[in-house]
């Protein structure tokens, strides 16, 4: 090990990686990020942020206004595709607007293995639950996105997935500024985006106001969305801070439902749903405060409440894709049903960090704690009108009518404890309490019974685990270090997996909570402003698995159970080369730089009936080749990205009539974006995405917004303006 470190620290010197000093704030366009060291948009973490050690962690950020990309549209490929590894659920076109992401093969549907938040609090519907990403925060409004790969930190939870937070833009440093953007797209996208914000004596505010409306490339997927932010800081002392945030969103979605394969190939744009309807507000008030001790010590309080639902009148899944919403004899459609959800959760975390001596050298302790209590109403079943218009009117009793309540209470602590000026070891454990309490009744799916319901009264279920998790970074030069990550996880079973949402689905009443195993291997640097490089090797054992596999009984019904354990491994590649004004030193023709993201991922299980098959949803190879490319006030970006094969479930079908099942064909793509920028205060923008038009799908699905095969968008174009003063 001794050598191997040796002969590494002598490649770094030989290359010169002894550059010069990159501060720990830069300003980039008006904006200043804290905390990171970065180069062309994308960066890491310092060892330690705020309350947070991210030291020996798999870690990346990206600053959003350094990026040409087409933020208009929340394009989940263009903006965070840079991240090695990063599969994308694209369902734009289907359902939702809010692209889900899964990392080493896991889970990517809603991002139900990642920990979502926005400004450092939690924004799903709940942490463990149902905690799916329904609402995600307008580009235009981030100021950086921050990743933590697997389970890397146990400071924000026991996910197997990682974290990923949207840092929303806190206001400019004068009195007032003012941004507004317009956006104009193919097949009727405009999207209006304007924000204010400023510092005047002790106050600081941020707010924006955003719409968005889009026809929708297929047939029946028209979109409106109204969302809303605003923040105030308010800072009597240098070491204190209090703010306070409100989140809003307000959407209206047809849904055009999904296809089988015939119906793809023939037309992917087609639908046989034109009743289907989704709303999802979405509200969330959050309240914090920083205190710094004193020079080595600080502490932050964040108490969040979310308030919001989900509601559904459609033509559901009965029939599945090909099933034709037709007029009855009595010139009639058919009565449609009509669900809602409703999302009530307050959640306070307490932060703390202090730096301490032992020795010569200075250490790091962070410590928390967290309280979260969470319900979720769920009424679903019940039948809704004939018509064809968003009406939420019912005729019938509910088909279920379950409330679900989660108190949570967890507490962690981590050290970073340094060895001399290079090497550094973090070990941490946390502490998790789960309650989970289920009340009221639900349709009962099994065929041995004539009880048409099964009921829940106050049943409850506790669970308390621990899991333990170490880092570890040795420096070989200033810029550049070798770091290996180990942590546990846990995933308790969700009301999701509890509760089948359509009525060809059923679950295993046997069903276990899953954990995991994650361990990190890599080397990352750069080298001046010419080399920005992380190359790592990842390893996951994930235990008791939930997957769905397909009955042989008369409906063949999609069965949710634990379908065995897995192992997934492989390498997470990011390559980035200034070649113009980096790698030659020149100005002259512009500023030119290139990256590679490529990731392997080999997941497959390794026990129960699926033994040897390939994980659902975990492609082996993911690729993005992007260049950039700058003079004067004009910028450009072109980004190849190339998805292989997958399977839709665990049996790895390659095909089924009903397209429930079957084989993910693999995709490639191209997006262009450019924009040209005249004294950084008026900006022009015009982009191109699937450039090559190409048709392809990223999801199967038995329940919602399908089932069936859900199309992804093909050839969009945009342009637009932004202006600010």
């Amino acid at each position: 090990m001794k050598k191997i470190l040796l002969t590494l620290s002598l490649v770094c010197s030989l290359i010169g990686l002894k550059s010069q000093s990159i501060d720990s704030t830069k300003v980039l366009r008006d904006i200043t990020i804290q905390g990171y060291r970065t180069m062309n948009g994308i960066g890491r973490m310092k060892d330690e942020v705020g309350q947070v050690i991210f030291a020996g962690k798999k870690n990346e950020v990206l600053l959003i206004d350094s990026l040409d990309v087409n933020k208009a549209m929340n394009n989940t490929r263009q903006i965070i595709g840079r991240i090695p590894g990063l599969n994308i659920i694209e369902t734009e076109s289907g359902g939702f607007t809010a692209n889900g992401i899964g990392f080493r093969g896991l889970n990517p549907y809603q991002s139900i293995e990642t920990n979502t938040r926005q400004n450092g609090y939690n924004i799903s519907a709940d942490i463990f639950g149902y905690n799916e990403a329904y609402y995600l925060p307008p580009m235009e409004a981030v100021k950086s996105i921050i990743f933590l790969r697997g389970a890397s930190s146990l400071a924000f939870g026991p996910q197997i997935g990682g974290m990923i937070n949207y840092e929303l833009k806190d206001g400019a440093n004068k009195p007032i500024e003012v941004t507004s953007s317009q956006t104009l797209g193919s097949y009727g996208m405009y999207n209006s985006f304007t924000s204010i914000g400023g510092n005047y004596k002790k106050i600081k505010y941020y707010g924006f106001l955003q719409y968005r409306y889009f026809e929708g490339w297929r047939t029946n997927s028209q979109q409106n969305q109204l969302s809303g932010f605003v923040s105030i800081k308010y800072s009597p002392t240098n070491k204190l801070e209090i703010g306070l945030e409100y989140t809003g969103l307000q959407n209206t979605i047809k849904m055009p439902g999904g296809l089988t394969d015939s119906m793809f190939l023939q037309n992917p744009k087609q639908s046989l749903r034109s009743r289907n309807w989704l709303q999802s507000p979405w509200n969330i008030i959050s309240a914090h405060l920083n205190y710094k001790i004193n020079e080595n010590s600080s502490i932050s309080l964040v108490s969040t409440y979310l308030h919001s639902q989900r509601d559904l009148v459609w033509r559901n899944e009965d029939g599945g894709p090909a099933a034709i919403d037709s007029i009855t004899p009595l010139f009639t459609y058919v009565p449609r049903e009509v669900e809602h959800e409703y999302f009530r959760n307050f959640t306070t975390e307490l932060r703390y960090l202090t730096k301490y001596k032992m020795g010569k050298q200075t250490q790091s302790l962070s410590l928390g704690a967290r309280y979260v209590y969470s319900r979720l109403k769920r009424q679903h079943g019940a039948e809704g009108t004939t018509g064809s218009d968003l009406d939420y009117t019912t005729t019938s009793a509910w088909g279920g009518d379950m409330n679900f309540f989660n108190t949570n209470v967890a507490a962690f602590i981590e050290n970073n404890f340094r060895f001399g000026n290079r090497l550094s070891i973090t070990p941490g454990l946390r502490y998790e309490y789960l309650n989970t309490i289920a009340d009221g009744y639900d349709e009962n799916e099994a065929e041995d019974s004539n009880e048409p319901y099964v009921y829940a009264n106050m049943k409850s279920k506790t669970r308390t685990f621990v899991v333990a998790g170490i880092g570890l970074q040795y420096k070989t030069s200033e810029f550049c270090n070798l770091y290996a990550n180990y942590s546990q996880s846990y995933r308790p079973i969700t009301y999701s997996e509890l509760t089948p949402f359509g009525t060809i689905a059923k679950i295993d009443p046997n069903l276990k909570d899953a954990s995991a195993d994650n361990f990190d291997l890599g080397y990352r640097g750069s080298y001046k402003n010419i080399l920005n490089f992380d190359l790592s090797f990842f390893y996951l054992k994930y235990k008791d698995r939930t997957g769905t596999i397909y009955l042989n009984d008369s409906l063949k019904s999609a069965f949710r159970t634990n379908t065995g354990n897995s192992e997934h491994n492989g390498v997470e590649t990011y390559i980035e080369m200034n070649i113009l004004d980096g790698l030659f030193a020149t100005k002259r023709f512009g500023k030119l730089s290139v990256y590679n993201s490529y990731a392997y991922i080999d997941a497959k299980y390794t026990s129960g009936e699926f033994k040897d098959k390939q994980i659902e949803y975990a492609p082996k190879n993911i690729e993005r080749i992007g260049l950039n490319y700058k003079l004067y006030g004009f910028s450009m970006n072109v980004q190849y990205s190339y998805t292989s094969s997958s399977f839709a479930d665990a049996s790895n079908a390659l095909f089924s009539s009903d397209a429930l099942s079957g084989k993910i064909p693999s995709y490639q793509l191209i997006d262009i974006s450019s924009s040209y920028s005249i004294q950084k205060s008026l900006q022009f923008k015009l982009g191109v995405n699937n450039l090559l038009n190409e048709n392809y799908f990223t999801l199967r699905t038995t329940e919602y917004p399908g089932p069936g095969m859900i199309p992804s968008l093909g050839r969009t174009f945009y342009c637009g303006i932004s202006a600010t003063f």
